[in-house]
């Protein structure tokens, strides 16, 4: 229903919801990471209350900084699985969703990578992100086998910190949305 409703004015978005219909349709597996071609992500970008800092993590696949989020392993509801995995990956206990419906619909390619000791092909995360706000006083305590570390950046240089470019244009819009959320 999410990805069925989903409104947007931006082209990449468009085409990756066409492609996320068709994989859903054709996939009934699609919400898990049994299907080695894609599978159903769920995302947050977390901004501070003051909505001057953004909170990321320092990925150990990705080497670069950048949101949280993980597989929703069979759970539909992309909202629950997002904040669960914001828990999980930060250690935050509480969160303000910034806008009500997702801030980004996106299709990730994964490149292959070792896991747990085993190999992990190429593939396709069908994202769905939403936008939270967090109190940037309250401890942090990070995931050792998803990151090496978090911290909050400052808005105006974030991006200097990510080493993923496909990333950047999408981290830019989500903070967009966000702050457009709040700032209604």
């Amino acid at each position: 229903d999410i990805i069925n409703e989903y409104q947007t004015d931006i082209e990449q978005e468009k085409k990756d919801l066409v492609l996320m219909k068709q994989f859903i349709e054709a996939h009934d597996d699609a919400l898990l990471r049994s299907n080695l071609i894609g599978h159903v992500t769920s995302s947050v970008v977390i901004l501070n209350a003051s909505k001057t800092k953004i909170l990321m993590g320092y990925h150990n696949i990705y080497q670069s900084w950048g949101w949280f989020g993980g597989h929703n392993d069979g759970d539909p509801d992309c909202l629950k699985v997002a904040i669960k995995e914001a828990k999980e990956e930060t250690g935050l206990k509480t969160f303000t969703l910034a806008c009500q419906n997702p801030i980004g619909i996106d299709v990730i390619y994964v490149g292959n990578h070792i896991k747990h000791g085993e190999i992990v092909p190429d593939h396709l995360h069908l994202n769905v992100t939403y936008g939270l706000m967090a109190d940037e006083s309250e401890i942090l305590i990070y995931n050792e086998n998803e990151h090496q570390g978090i911290a909050w950046f400052d808005l105006n240089d974030y991006l200097d910190y990510v080493k993923e470019p496909r990333m950047i244009p999408v981290y830019k819009k989500m903070v967009q949305r966000i702050l457009a959320c709040v700032d209604a």
